[in-house]
């Protein structure tokens, strides 16, 4: 059974209820979320060929403590990196190295900064000079997948039509939706419940309700939604190395819809734009 409590009097950690945010909470994650999407802006000049994701890692971090935030993977469950750094057929999870990065390649940025306590989770895809025309369309259909999703959320609509919404647009256009991570809660912790699939049926999952907090983060693949982790413990590949992609956004549940937490304010949160 799903309960629901006020965010204010749960404990700080994941007890599987369903914390709803009242109007401090969204502020404060207006806040947080609102750093991490200019810090995703400020990539978009800086990732072309040449660099590598160590280069962009350093940024993220040298940026979030320049504005008083922390990096909320730095050191998370032993993870060393201030970012997730995954290109071409790693759907998620990708660690920073020296590698630089080639003309041609896509790469997904996932940056959480942490400010005051509170958590702001977001990531794009950045094309690595001039990309294919399948890995271009993969981008589109993969943010279209997460504003489909996001166009789903609204009080007393059911978790699963994110997912509906996620999936059938992902097939029609003959892609595919990885089912082995998903998108969560978040706030005042970084993962928290409830989880929230890109795939399944509108009639499924929790209600939603005003208050709650929580990322669409679809990952979409142009081959099979076969997927393996590495002996790293970390970077998930698709098991045919098909070109993967993800977009990801935090919103809160309103009145009538939600309120999307990280958009660009410069408008660079779309694919299509100069790499």
């Amino acid at each position: 059974m799903v309960t629901y409590l006020d965010a204010e009097l749960a404990p700080l950690k994941n007890t599987g209820q369903i914390r709803l945010y009242g109007e401090e909470g969204f502020e404060a994650m207006r806040k947080a979320c609102r750093l991490t999407a200019t810090a995703l802006d400020e990539l978009a000049g800086i990732v072309k060929p040449g660099v590598t994701t160590n280069e962009i890692d350093r940024f993220v971090f040298e940026f979030g403590m320049d504005h008083g935030a922390v990096p909320a993977t730095l050191n998370y469950r032993g993870y060393t990196k201030s970012s997730c750094t995954s290109i071409n057929h790693v759907v998620c999870h990708g660690i920073p190295n020296d590698k630089p990065l080639r003309e041609g390649e896509i790469v997904n940025i996932d940056v959480t900064y942490v400010i005051d306590g509170w958590h702001g989770d977001s990531s794009r895809m950045y094309p690595v000079g001039e990309i294919k025309r399948a890995a271009e369309r993969l981008l589109e259909v993969t943010h279209e997948c997460l504003m489909l999703g996001i166009a789903a959320v609204k009080p007393g609509a059911r978790m699963g039509a994110i997912g509906e919404a996620i999936q059938k647009h992902a097939e029609a256009e003959r892609c595919s939706v990885v089912r082995d991570f998903c998108g969560h809660g978040v706030g005042q912790l970084f993962h928290d419940a409830p989880n929230v699939l890109h795939y399944g049926r509108a009639d499924e999952g929790a209600e939603m309700r005003k208050g709650m907090i929580f990322t669409i983060e679809p990952m979409i693949n142009l081959g099979r939604a076969h997927v393996k982790v590495l002996s790293d413990g970390w970077t998930a590949v698709t098991r045919d190395r098909s070109l993967s992609a993800q977009y990801e956004h935090t919103v809160g549940v309103t009145d009538d819809g939600c309120e999307i937490f990280t958009l660009s304010l410069a408008g660079l949160d779309k694919p299509g734009l100069p790499g």
